[in-house]
């Protein structure tokens, strides 16, 4: 046997660090590939039966980074940190899901779970909302759920279909009432967004817009504090907020912005009566420099209190019911 690349030496022994393989045999089979593109593997099936849905376009891989081929010894390490999208994980986060009717593909419920009555009301509330409730093993609700702790409980959340700018303008049309649209300028939160669009619900809005990039969407977090009102208000997705401003602008509705420094207090809005969208900035940074300048006017809301900003939801909320307010007494 050649010295040069050799399992053993001319001694009959193991070369030092080859476990007696040649260096050929330690050379690998290459990266493993994602988990959708593994014959045999359960995200493979899914992709191929769902015709290549979002969710299983992702692989199903878990956050951090870690792949599908780690071993569960290597996956505890990740267990309560998942970030998959889509997938609502643990009994609690589960039933709250599932009361608010979040719209789910399947409830997943793992083997062998010990008494537990959120069990049994999350199974009940899945078959009165039509949800198919699927039997699991703890490898496939781990890499559902990206790692996180599920419980032996996983909820797929349907995807959002998202609505064009333009569409909300149309809602408002055929309800023959002056558009009242909310822009959401660098909200990275889900919870914030739901809140708004809970606002929006109650003070007689027709849509939230949201940027596609940097921007929170709508995923279960953001249906569970909307409380249920996302069912009812349609959220937009622009490729460029600055720009769908620009249109609404064309379109001839009044954009105001909210911010610290505005001129006016968002109770003294004019045109607050006719076509307008409100356009709310992330707590702290508030609006962008670019969507600022887009803005016809800026807003304060007065706060003789010590707090410096509030958040996206809050001021969404009191900017909604100060407009509310001068429509009614408008006519």
């Amino acid at each position: 046997m050649s010295s040069r690349g050799g399992g053993r030496a001319k001694s009959g022994k193991p070369r030092p660090g080859t476990g007696g393989y040649g260096r050929r045999r330690l050379e690998g089979k290459g990266p493993t590939p994602p988990a959708h593109l593994r014959p045999g593997h359960p995200a493979q099936r899914r992709a191929a039966g769902a015709g290549g849905s979002p969710d299983s376009r992702n692989g199903d891989r878990p956050a951090g980074g870690a792949s599908g081929g780690r071993s569960s010894r290597n996956a505890v390490k990740f267990r309560g940190a998942g970030k998959a999208a889509e997938v609502v994980a643990g009994r609690n986060p589960v039933l709250e899901s599932l009361r608010a009717a979040v719209p789910a593909i399947a409830l997943h419920i793992g083997p062998r779970l010990d008494s537990d009555e959120r069990i049994g009301q999350a199974v009940k509330l899945a078959a009165d909302a039509g949800i198919p409730v699927v039997e699991a093993g703890r490898d496939e609700l781990d890499r559902l759920t990206g790692g996180a702790v599920h419980q032996g409980l996983a909820l797929r959340v349907r995807p959002y279909e998202y609505a064009h700018p333009g569409d909300l303008v149309a809602a408002a049309a055929e309800a023959g009432e002056p558009p009242l649209i909310v822009a959401l300028d660098g909200v990275t939160d889900p919870r914030n967004l739901g809140a708004v669009a809970r606002s929006v619900a109650a003070f007689g809005g027709h849509g939230v817009v949201v940027p596609v990039r940097r921007a929170a969407g709508v995923t279960a977090g953001a249906w569970k504090a909307s409380a249920g009102a996302l069912a009812r208000v349609p959220v937009a997705q622009a490729s460029n907020l600055a720009a769908a401003l620009v249109g609404y602008q064309e379109a001839g509705l009044f954009v105001a912005g909210l911010a610290a420094e505005g001129p006016v207090p968002v109770g003294g809005l004019e045109l607050a009566d006719g076509p307008l969208v409100l356009v709310v900035g992330s707590e702290g940074r508030g609006l962008s420099r670019l969507v600022a300048q887009r803005c016809d006017v800026l807003a304060r809301i007065p706060m003789p209190g010590a707090a410096d900003s509030l958040n996206a939801g809050i001021a969404a909320g009191i900017a909604l019911y100060e407009v509310a307010r001068a429509r009614a007494a408008a006519g």
